[in-house]
């Protein structure tokens, strides 16, 4: 996984113990990775930064900014520790580490650390520039993506003068205990979608990317949604169908579909 032999095993060995499984170190000290997740996420974020700057020459402070957020992100470096196997290194009491929890990403964190303490920063950055980032990002893909659903489908709401909320509608447990959520999307007067996941906003998020990549998709469906206005202001003109495909049709959206 590291694509080199480690030298002091023993700083792998702490980067992979969650607190929960917290060990003495004889002097009243408990012995975990939480010191190094702080490191790491400094080291990480500089890392990123840098090769952001070096990739993108003519772009703005705020473009690399959003780009960089994206990355270091909790949700990225959960799935990241994920793909590169983590999971079957850390030594955890906790059930849902690849679910709703930071278990993962705050590992992946404390890994860039031990790399970092046992080998140096120059092995540290070719780790995240090549391990890390060369076999798991297009920069210039994750650049133009907008992973902000929510955010996306309230600002066309907006934009037509449509009224929307976000309602819990469950809120259960799957078979290992993990909390896990139901959320209905309600524009206008009617409910138009739902979406689940193991946070209350990854269940928002999954609702608004599906809700989205109908209003997308199917113009019967988007006729029906902007209906909605005409229903409860009958005072107001008519709102073309057509006029909502220029918002929808500049939106970059996923080409796979919400399971």
């Amino acid at each position: 996984m590291l694509h080199f032999p480690p030298g002091d095993v023993h700083l792998y060995d702490q980067a992979f113990l969650h607190r929960s499984s917290s060990v003495s170190d004889g002097e009243g000290r408990r012995i975990n990775n939480e010191r190094m997740e702080y490191l790491g996420d400094a080291l990480f974020s500089a890392i990123v930064s840098d090769i952001l700057y070096k990739h993108f020459p003519k772009v703005d402070e705020g473009y690399l900014t959003s780009t960089r957020s994206k990355i270091v992100q909790r949700e990225t470096l959960n799935h990241l520790a994920l793909q590169i196997g983590l999971d079957h290194f850390i030594v955890s009491s906790t059930k849902n580490i690849t679910h709703n929890s930071n278990v993962l990403g705050n590992a992946l964190e404390a890994l860039v650390a031990a790399i970092y303490l046992d080998q140096g920063f120059k092995r540290c950055y070719s780790f995240v520039r090549d391990v890390l980032i060369a076999q798991y990002f297009s920069l210039d893909e994750i650049a133009e993506e907008d992973m902000n659903f929510k955010s996306l489908l309230i600002e066309w709401c907006q934009k037509y003068k449509l009224e929307i909320s976000f309602e819990l509608i469950e809120s259960t447990r799957d078979l290992l205990g993990n909390p896990f959520f139901k959320t209905q999307v309600r524009i206008g007067n009617i409910a138009i979608g739902e979406g689940s996941g193991y946070t209350k906003k990854e269940a928002q998020q999954n609702v608004a990317k599906y809700v989205l990549d109908c209003l997308h998709k199917d113009k019967d469906f988007r006729a029906s949604v902007l209906d909605q206005k005409n229903n409860s202001q009958d005072t107001e003109e008519e709102v073309a169908v057509e006029e909502s495909e220029d918002v929808i049709d500049q939106t970059k959206f996923p080409s796979e579909g919400l399971e």
